[in-house]
């Protein structure tokens, strides 16, 4: 049977690399990046666009692209010689932080991409702190997003749903867990919990503002 690189060890392989990598680099910050965690997670994703297809290796990937906008689902995306397709996040969690809570991506994205059993939303997440000016990687996760258990998880509102991780100090993985585990989860999160709360905030903010049409009804 054909496996995708989560159905076997080797995703921890990359995991290993990745760590390797880039506790490798040296001076690619200033003082000023230094400062920023979004200039570090930036200058973290130039280095890995530009050396991860050779961290995979030709044996396992193919169609490898870096290019992709801001707002796109994917930083990195590649095809293995199976044909399964991989879009990959790639997120940065400085330990120094007390708090860091990152945008995934969102339901609807997610329910419509995975239609199709050959694709994999991966989150890549570097977790590390500053050695004076270099990059310090303590952890990397290199997972499907199913991986991630609900527990960890959390549903912002924006659009139609936006999946976060709810602190990035407490990320919780499940390798055991299926896909349609995951996603019959995440149908009932927002159908239980998420969509009933949105619905209460729009019937209080329709009558805030059956008030204030009456205000101004009433104003001379």
């Amino acid at each position: 049977m054909v496996k995708s690189i989560f159905e076997t060890q080797w995703y921890h392989t990359v995991e290993t690399r990745i760590q390797e990598l880039l506790n490798a680099e040296r001076g690619y910050l200033s003082g000023n990046t230094a400062k920023s965690t979004r200039a570090v997670g930036d200058a973290v994703q130039d280095i890995l666009a530009d050396r991860f297809n050779s961290l995979l290796g030709e044996d396992v990937c193919r169609n490898y692209s870096a290019n992709f906008a801001r707002r796109a689902m994917a930083d990195i995306a590649f095809e293995d010689l199976h044909g399964f397709y991989y879009v990959v996040d790639v997120k940065t969690h400085r330990l120094s932080t007390k708090f860091n809570m990152p945008n995934l991506t969102s339901v609807d994205r997610i329910a419509r991409f995975y239609e199709d059993d050959s694709n994999y939303f991966v989150i890549l997440m570097v977790v590390y702190d500053l050695d004076m000016l270099n990059v310090d990687v303590k952890k990397v996760h290199f997972v499907p997003i199913e991986f991630l258990d609900w527990d960890c998880l959390t549903v912002g509102a924006l659009g139609w749903g936006q999946i976060q991780i709810a602190n990035s100090n407490k990320i919780l993985l499940d390798p055991r867990r299926k896909r349609k585990e995951w996603m019959l989860q995440l149908c009932d999160t927002l159908i239980e919990d998420f969509y009933p709360k949105e619905l209460s905030k729009i019937d209080k903010r329709i009558e805030r503002f059956r008030k204030v049409r009456l205000f101004w009804e009433q104003h001379p």
